[in-house]
């Protein structure tokens, strides 16, 4: 029977860490490691195992993820951060998985954000890649966003895990400025990306498009409106940031610059819409009216 280790690490997560931890009370080890905690994180995990690692809290995530991997002794390691929880389910399926010969199995994540499971975007299924066998995976420690690296084949789960995400805005905002942005920019920076004026426009105009209707975000009513929204402000400060590492070179912008780049976002933004509505429309008049509109934006 192979061994399953479970690997959570937190910062300052009170009050989620017992549904975390206590959804995975089947596993055979449950290794935690505190990234210097100052609350009762601590005291709580201690109910429910005794193997509590304490490190620095690195800006950079998984460098505490990886260093819990290697205090593993399981045969599999499933990696979980503090605000996911596993389902009895995913649990049953986990367990029934695990002697097979595949290095990895990605798991469906289930984003609950402002109190509501939202089922597109970039929020579903939002594939992770958290279960694999122990000396066969790392994260290779770049982006805080980045992907397990796994050595060997991969497959994929059919049950979920829950990920209790943003509860406030305020909470969101604040990772955005201090975590997500700032490595994000970091990375920018390595590849020497060479920044221009226009991308103050099309970096949050994009995104919006691809999340609000390329991923279908607006079939989340309000909720994906303002996620879309909130991803192009991400977008939006990720450009500014850039822009202040580089000393805030003062370039002109001519009205005629101008006028175009916002005509372009306007022409993709009336594309889109075209397309929704082509799709949402059963009158056949409407939808070849609609298909004129969109052929005429894109030509």
């Amino acid at each position: 029977m192979n061994k399953i280790s479970v690997v959570i690490s937190a910062w300052n997560e009170e009050a989620k860490i017992e549904r975390t931890i206590s959804s995975v009370m089947w596993a055979d080890e449950i290794i935690f490691v505190d990234s210097d905690s100052t609350d009762k994180t601590v005291a709580l995990a201690k109910k429910y195992t005794k193997k509590i690692y304490h490190r620095p809290n690195n800006p950079m995530l998984n460098v505490n993820k990886n260093f819990g991997f290697t205090k593993a002794t399981g045969d599999w390691i499933l990696s979980l951060d503090a605000d996911e929880v596993i389902s009895k389910e995913l649990a049953q399926e986990i367990k029934a998985v695990s002697s097979q010969q595949i290095a990895g199995y990605w798991i469906p994540r289930k984003n609950i954000i402002f109190g509501k499971w939202i089922e597109h975007g970039l929020w579903w299924p939002d594939k992770q890649l958290r279960f694999f066998r122990r000396g066969h995976g790392k994260y290779p420690e770049k982006h805080v966003h980045e992907y397990l690296a796994v050595d060997g084949p991969t497959d994929t789960l059919i049950e979920s895990m829950v990920h209790y995400n943003y509860e406030t805005v305020s909470q969101y905002m604040r990772k955005l400025d201090t975590i997500y942005t700032e490595n994000e920019v970091a990375n920018l920076l390595a590849t020497d990306y060479q920044l221009a004026w226009y991308d103050a426009i099309r970096f949050p105009a994009s995104d919006f498009l691809k999340v609000y209707f390329a991923q279908e975000g607006y079939k989340d009513g309000l909720h994906g409106f303002v996620l879309a929204l909130l991803q192009s402000l991400y977008s939006l400060v990720v450009f500014a940031k850039l822009w202040e590492k580089k000393g805030f070179q003062e370039v002109p912008v001519s009205a005629t610059d101008f006028d175009g780049e916002v005509a372009s976002a306007s022409r993709q933004l009336t594309y889109w819409t075209a397309t929704r509505k082509i799709d949402q429309t059963i009158n056949p008049v409407l939808k070849l009216w609609f298909r004129l509109i969109r052929k005429y934006v894109s030509s």
